[in-house]
């Protein structure tokens, strides 16, 4: 039995949704560090991100970007990722046997998406933390002033 297709780009069920297109970014390997954030290197902006590395994502044209990542996010608080970097914890991750320096968090990301000209998906740990963790990330990163977590994001 052989099978037959037949294409015809006049024929169109519908509109492929452009965040099909999207990607993920997480804090593994070289993604972020010495990645999209390297500061002190020479294609560095101010806040350390990598131009040549936004432009090469900016011309990919990423419709849409989640983050913190894939397998990362399992044991992420995205809390210690904001506020002034002096003051954010270094983690240990055991899974992945390395040292977190939070030094690109939730607010960095979306200075970066906006750069490159993303949407950002937000992923929630489910792993260690529940729906209380999505709800204040969810009031953090889209609710005007006037509540505690869009307070804190305020004074960052």
């Amino acid at each position: 039995m052989k099978a037959k297709m037949h294409l015809n780009p006049d024929f169109q069920v519908g509109k492929i949704d452009d965040r099909l297109y999207g990607a993920f970014l997480e804090h593994m390997g070289r993604a972020v560090y010495h990645g999209i954030y390297e500061p002190g290197h020479p294609q560095a902006d101010e806040k350390g991100f990598r131009k040549d590395v936004t432009q090469l994502v900016r011309d990919m044209q990423v419709s849409l970007i989640r983050y913190p990542g894939g397998n990362f996010v399992s044991n992420y608080r995205w809390e210690d990722g904001v506020g002034p970097k002096d003051q954010r914890p270094r983690i240990t991750d055991a899974a992945w046997q390395s040292v977190e320096t939070n030094q690109v968090g939730t607010d960095e990301f979306h200075q970066w998406a906006q750069l490159v000209g993303a949407q950002v998906m937000m992923a929630v740990n489910l792993g260690t933390r529940g729906p209380e963790d999505a709800k204040n990330l969810l009031e953090y990163c889209n609710f005007p002033a006037g509540s505690q977590y869009a307070d804190m994001r305020v004074r960052n």
